[in-house]
């Protein structure tokens, strides 16, 4: 199978000239060169193209410019132009590690999959907020270890910073859905898709070792309204497909009503009511501490986890109570 293998890589950009310079920089240092580079242009203000030259003597590359409609239309425009005949889409803020490529021409090559997703890791050069953050998205206690390439609660759906699948996937499923869930940021298209392929009849696996450095460039505020924005697009996804949610989703609702309920008995009874919120905090520095082996980004980490969880679950319950008790159309914070 690995000989009938041909990677088109798949990179929408929308105003990050330097995310593309180094993502461009781990891609040509990669240990196997069989692939293409196919970078859409979303409609940025600022483009890349002066970026990519620099590259193109090594790298194949095939460069184009759109109007502006979000990511998942872009990974579908890039798909529709690609040459190969298996896709990799990845987030402009990825950063390949040497290994990536020849990881999956080996594992498809062994046990193919019509599709599959990776996880995520912090790289060393990361700042500590970035290493914080990627902590909060990819730690099982938070998350589930969805991101992280480790056990999860819920079936495994690939995420699109780093999601492969054939052109065959492609074509039958049309891609990522047309619709947008938020209006600047993708927040459940990739769910979508992902289940689209299962009813397709097809496999989807995760290859651990094609994981990815995912250098996030955000800021508290920003990270908020990200995890806002996943929590409100659960009820979107559940709105198109019953499917869609489950018992697990609404753990980060439970968890910021619980906390609530608990600072709310701590005012009016006694400090003890504490103790649940403290013992979680504690866990999640020690854990964060541990895995970064640093207490500075532990305790990073652990503030940054009760804003992935607070600001989901504030989503997710804002997004139920409009959607689903009152019937109004979905509202994104952007």
């Amino acid at each position: 199978m690995e000989n009938h293998l041909q990677l088109s890589l798949i990179v929408p950009v929308y105003n990050r000239p330097d995310e593309i310079k180094e993502l461009l920089e781990s891609l040509s240092q990669q240990d196997d060169q069989r692939f293409e580079v196919v970078i859409v242009e979303d409609g940025s203000d600022v483009r890349c193209e002066s970026a990519i030259a620099a590259f193109k003597p090594g790298l194949e590359i095939n460069y184009y410019y759109k109007p502006n409609t979000g990511p998942g239309q872009s990974r579908n425009y890039g798909c529709a132009r690609a040459k190969g005949n298996y896709f990799i889409v990845l987030d402009s803020d990825c950063i390949l590690p040497a290994h990536y490529i020849s990881t999956v021409y080996a594992v498809l090559s062994e046990n193919y999959f019509d599709a599959f997703g990776g996880p995520d890791k912090a790289h060393h050069s990361f700042s500590v907020l970035q290493k914080a953050i990627n902590y909060a998205m990819t730690s099982f206690i938070t998350t589930g270890g969805i991101r992280g390439g480790g056990k999860k609660f819920d079936r495994f759906y690939p995420r699109s910073f780093n999601m492969g699948f054939s052109k065959e996937v492609f074509e039958k499923t049309k891609g990522f859905p047309e619709v947008r869930y938020a209006a600047s940021k993708a927040a459940g298209e990739d769910i979508e898709f992902s289940q689209n392929i299962y009813a397709a009849g097809f496999k989807i696996s995760l290859i651990s070792e094609a994981y990815v450095y995912h250098k996030r460039r955000t800021s508290v505020k920003a990270f908020f309204k990200q995890v806002y924005n996943f929590g409100y697009a659960r009820i979107s996804l559940y709105k198109r497909n019953r499917n869609n949610l489950k018992a697990v989703h609404f753990f980060p609702a439970l968890f910021l009503i619980g906390c609530l309920l608990l600072i709310a008995l701590s005012l009016i009874f006694s400090l003890q009511f504490l103790w649940p919120i403290l013992a979680l905090a504690a866990l999640l520095l020690l854990d964060a501490t541990i895995r970064n082996r640093s207490i500075r980004i532990g305790l990073v980490a652990m503030a940054m986890s009760f804003i992935q969880l607070y600001g989901y679950g504030y989503g997710f319950i804002k997004s139920f109570w409009n959607q689903v008790l009152l019937s109004k159309p979905a509202r994104f914070e952007v």
